[in-house]
């Protein structure tokens, strides 16, 4: 069936000509939009999303608001360096105090609830953990200003209803946040300074010229601008084959409410693999993904029984026996990862750019990736 006609009124106040256009209203998409109208509020900028609401990762992770777990923070000084490490470490710390400076923790369900990871004997690192642990607190002193980030407290285990971990690390700094609320809010801001957000509007491809893009949708509708950042994180390597990315699909189960429930805070083990928190009463779980790695490089959402199986084999093990629960719900995100695991930011064309894959960190990085998009294009 072929699309209406646009009248006067829709193409002059929903489709006029933009100075740019952001493709993707996940918080990659809506902190650059946010960012590009701070530094010019004479700009017309339109974000448009495929989906009623972002269908990526933005809205389809586990809530935290953290910059990394020792054992991971390890493995990426060993892997990309310690100066690439601390670097990351910084844009994460200081996206989270971005994230907290622009909204009220009611606003967007902060809470500041501590992390922890969870670490067994035989984690390759497991007999100079306390050394290494000491080696971190001192690198990542000038960041956080803290002397010790990381401390052992193997004793509360039990507290908190967990088994068969032989050691735990707490993080006094890390919290937990409420993504949906992130995401309303972020948008809500984003329409108070002038920017159009237009959901349900699927790219389907585009033309570029000397003077502008234009912008075809499956809706029928075109779009044109002098500029177009993608901000499609998984999704992108569809759209740009030579990018070195993968998507990397993220699944989450969560528990019905247990009564009583000791857990509280956000929590890691396996460089990061595996991650759970409390969500109220109820238990948020998601990872395994290294259990399965060439099947989760994927951009379906549907999820797999055999990582849903591994994840509650895993909470069946390592929560008290005495807490009875059932899997109320379960669901899927789309992450993308580098090869060498740093956030891409950079130009396609002339007047294409992309702002795509935090590799897991997304909370914490998207304020700051933003504002180095928000370089290229202005």
């Amino acid at each position: 069936m072929p699309s209406p006609s646009l009248s006067i009124w829709e193409k002059q106040t929903f489709y006029p000509h933009q100075d740019i256009i952001v493709v993707g209203a996940g918080l990659m998409g809506l902190w650059s939009a946010l960012e590009l109208k701070k530094r010019d509020q004479a700009l017309r900028i339109t974000v448009i999303e495929r989906s009623p609401t972002p269908l990526g990762a933005s809205t389809r992770n586990a809530g935290f608001a953290c910059f990394g777990s020792p054992t991971e923070l390890l493995h990426n000084a060993a892997t990309m360096g310690v100066d690439a490490m601390l670097g990351l470490v910084q844009m994460r710390y200081r996206g989270i105090e971005k994230i907290r400076s622009c909204f009220t923790d009611a606003q967007i369900g902060f809470d500041p609830c501590g992390g922890y990871e969870c670490i067994n004997r035989d984690y390759t690192g497991w007999e100079q953990l306390e050394d290494k642990t000491g080696w971190l607190n001192e690198q990542l002193r000038p960041i956080t200003g803290s002397d010790q980030i990381f401390r052992r407290v193997d004793e509360k285990l039990p507290a908190l209803g967990l088994r068969n971990f032989d050691a735990l690390i707490e993080n006094v700094t890390e919290a937990a946040l409420h993504s949906g609320q992130l995401v309303s809010a972020l948008t809500g801001k984003l329409r108070e300074t002038g920017v159009q957000v237009l959901t349900g509007m699927e790219l389907t491809g585009w033309s570029e010229n000397d003077s502008a893009i234009r912008i075809d949708t499956l809706q029928g509708i075109s779009l044109s601008a002098g500029q177009v950042l993608f901000c499609t994180n998984g999704f992108s390597k569809s759209l740009f084959p030579q990018l070195d990315l993968e998507p990397a699909r993220g699944q989450v189960i969560v528990t019905s409410p247990i009564p009583a429930l000791p857990l509280k805070g956000t929590f890691h083990f396996d460089e990061g693999f595996y991650y759970w928190r409390n969500f109220g009463d109820r238990i948020l779980l998601g990872g395994a993904r290294n259990t399965a790695p060439d099947a989760e490089h994927t951009t379906d959402l549907a999820g797999s029984q055999q990582i849903r199986q591994a994840l509650e084999d895993f909470l069946a093990r390592h929560l008290d026996q005495r807490f009875q629960y059932t899997i109320d719900h379960h669901w899927s995100g789309i992450m993308a990862f580098t090869g060498n695991r740093l956030p891409m930011i950079g130009k396609i064309s002339a007047r294409i750019h992309a702002a795509i894959a935090c590799n897991g960190m997304g909370v914490a990085l998207t304020p700051l990736v933003a504002e180095q998009a928000a370089s290229l294009l202005i």
